[in-house]
């Protein structure tokens, strides 16, 4: 516990610093209880960037070929949950549910992988499945600016203002109460992967409409207006 949160305090203070980061929303998410959270996924830098923008301790779903030997073990005493890509990973799938059943705030990507233009990506069944096995509310959220800070291939990071945005909670209770057939559920769980994937682009559209004060104001010192 004192270790996460010792790497949450000096990974925030470097992506103010750095990334002149802002959160907003952070309201939205559950004091209690068990919460997935739902973000789009763009680049390596989603995952220490969204750690630190929440107020909570987060479990994170990640590919497992991504770290290995002592990084890999001490991200899963961080709470990384390694999960095989290409199959159902049964024991990640039922570790991320055990965890939001017991109260606990579980990180999860619905687009299942980094996109390679910037745009949002269709979502995965699997938060569908995931959110209506724990049967608890689902928070979208949305990164906006590390794919400008590290697009994927990209070798080196640019230092470019980042912000993450929460959204309201999603219930989808009522939506899987009647569904009982194996294709019912099936469609009900890409619908709801849907849905939030449309919640996220939604926060964009919202993050898009108003001004953004730190291109103002890298406008003005450069002589460039939008």
């Amino acid at each position: 516990m004192v270790l996460y949160w010792t790497v949450w305090i000096i990974v925030r203070t470097f992506a103010r610093l750095l990334f002149r980061l802002r959160i907003s929303g952070h309201g939205h998410i559950p004091q209690s209880g068990g919460v997935l959270i739902a973000a789009n996924h763009a680049s390596y830098l989603d995952i220490p960037i969204l750690g630190c923008a929440l107020p909570r301790r987060a479990s994170f779903i990640g590919r497992m070929d991504l770290f290995a030997g002592i990084v890999g073990g001490i991200l899963r005493y961080l709470g990384w949950i390694p999960i095989r890509r290409g199959q159902v990973d049964r024991k990640a799938f039922d570790e991320a549910v055990r965890r939001l059943k017991a109260g606990q705030l579980v990180v999860i990507y619905p687009e299942g992988s980094r996109t390679e233009d910037g745009q949002l990506q269709p979502g995965k069944p699997g938060i569908g499945m995931m959110a209506a096995t724990a049967g608890c509310p689902v928070v979208p959220a949305l990164l906006e600016g590390t794919y400008e800070a590290l697009p994927p291939g990209a070798k080196w990071i640019r230092f470019r203002p980042i912000r993450v945005a929460f959204g309201e909670p999603m219930d989808f209770s009522a939506m899987l109460e009647s569904n009982e057939s194996e294709d019912t559920k099936k469609f009900a769980y890409q619908q709801i992967s849907q849905e939030i994937m449309d919640r996220i682009a939604e926060l964009r559209q919202q993050a898009s409409s108003h001004p953004n004060p730190l291109r103002e104001k890298e406008g003005k010192a450069t002589g460039i207006s939008s």
